[in-house]
């Protein structure tokens, strides 16, 4: 398993120099200043892999671009309006350029108008750090209230939209706008990001495109890019919902095991993947990470290793980023079941037989609280999340070795 980190480039406040003192092993990073449906060019992949060559003061980090997170999937695209075959096309070129660079590993999405969505972005923990949150109350009170969403109220259960007229009546306007800055932050590190006045507009576009129109889709797109990615040499890999559960209305299509094989049996090709997101598939109590790993292991091409804590029993609810091995999911049998593949992999000699991973998100600890780093993307936060993986890691691969010595 490659151990990676996640970069966002020359203004990220966690430099090439941490991730090296962290002792990563490669970097996953995009060009996330280029507008989304534009062609990455060349140059600009050669420039961005120069940066992660050399340390601070020139000296080479030994460190290569390994993961593409995100070439992000335009809203044209998903929706098919607009530009999407042109985006479409662009997709294409710049999955081209990637490969004549030497990348061969590309996350994406196809989560419709928001990526990931966090009511907190610093929610305290009782040993005083912070990490991301997800209060369910908190987004009815936005969804309801602040977006003030047509059908809102009925979509929540009736004790939730109840609590969340409590919840927004004792907020002042400051938490309001923090409240509205939050849900709709957009994708880490992006060039784009969104007011309210943009989300009631896509929201407006969205209404006439159900889950199975979405899905279709989402298969057109890959119909058109898989083979692409096929023939250069390139891995791409879905991440999921996160959260794995419609929000605002909007149709979510990839949240479940059954939602992760209707992709790969829609366009059957080994470089249509998937990125196992621990954290985001495991705030949903009903996915079995380690099963998914095992069944669905074939084409996991990327994995992300986090973990949430749900806060309630239901299926669906209120969650936070806990500490790597401290929440809901069981990460030491995800990652032994990650390290069977690769042995599988390395029987039937396959040339991607070690899976790159990364610590994904971490809490806020110690110096994290001053730095003020991309939120979830802490330095010490992941530090701690790596070394502990690692350690994982290590004692199943010494076990194994000693069963089979």
């Amino acid at each position: 398993m490659k151990q990676t980190w996640r970069w966002f480039g020359p203004h990220d406040t966690v430099s090439v120099d941490d991730m090296l003192q962290a002792g990563v092993q490669g970097v996953v990073t995009a060009l996330h200043h280029v507008p989304t449906g534009d062609v990455w060019s060349v140059e600009e992949i050669q420039r961005r892999q120069a940066l992660v060559a050399r340390m601070a003061d020139g000296a080479p980090s030994g460190l290569g671009w390994d993961v593409v997170e995100s070439l992000p999937v335009s809203e044209d695209i998903k929706k098919q309006r607009g530009d999407w075959k042109t985006h479409i096309d662009h997709y294409k070129t710049s999955l081209r350029h990637l490969a004549r660079c030497g990348i061969e590993v590309v996350c994406y999405n196809f989560m419709p108008v928001l990526d990931w969505t966090r009511t907190d972005l610093g929610w305290r923990l009782p040993h005083g750090g912070t990490c991301m949150r997800f209060d369910f109350i908190d987004f009815a009170a936005f969804d309801i209230h602040i977006l003030q969403r047509p059908g809102a109220a009925e979509s929540f259960p009736a004790e939730i939209a109840e609590a969340a007229a409590e919840r927004f009546a004792a907020m002042d306007a400051a938490r309001q706008r923090q409240l509205a800055d939050n849900v709709v932050f957009g994708l880490p590190g992006a060039a784009d990001h969104m007011t309210l006045a943009d989300v009631r507009a896509h929201l407006q576009e969205y209404r006439q495109i159900d889950a199975d129109r979405l899905r279709r889709h989402f298969h057109d797109f890959l119909e058109q890019v898989a083979p692409v990615a096929q023939d250069v040499g390139i891995r791409l890999c879905c991440h999921p919902d996160d959260p794995p559960h419609p929000l605002l209305g909007l149709p979510r299509i990839m949240s479940t095991e059954a939602d992760y094989a209707q992709l790969m049996k829609a366009v059957d090709l080994p470089a249509n993947g998937i990125t196992l997101c621990a954290g985001s598939l495991g705030a949903r109590a009903d996915n079995d990470l380690p099963g998914m790993m095992r069944r669905l292991g074939d084409r996991v091409h990327f994995l992300h290793l986090r973990n949430v804590r749900r806060e309630t029993g239901v299926l669906f609810g209120s969650f936070h980023e806990a500490e790597h091995l401290a929440g809901d999911t069981d990460m030491v049998a995800l990652i032994e079941a990650a390290l069977q593949e690769e042995q599988r992999r390395r029987d039937a000699g396959r040339a991607d037989s070690s899976i790159p991973f990364r610590p994904d998100h971490g809490q806020d600890i110690l110096d994290d609280l001053k730095r003020k780093a991309q939120p979830g993307y802490p330095a010490i936060g992941r530090l701690r999340g790596l070394a502990e993986l690692r350690g994982v890691v290590t004692a199943l691969e010494h076990s194994a070795a000693r069963r089979a010595a």
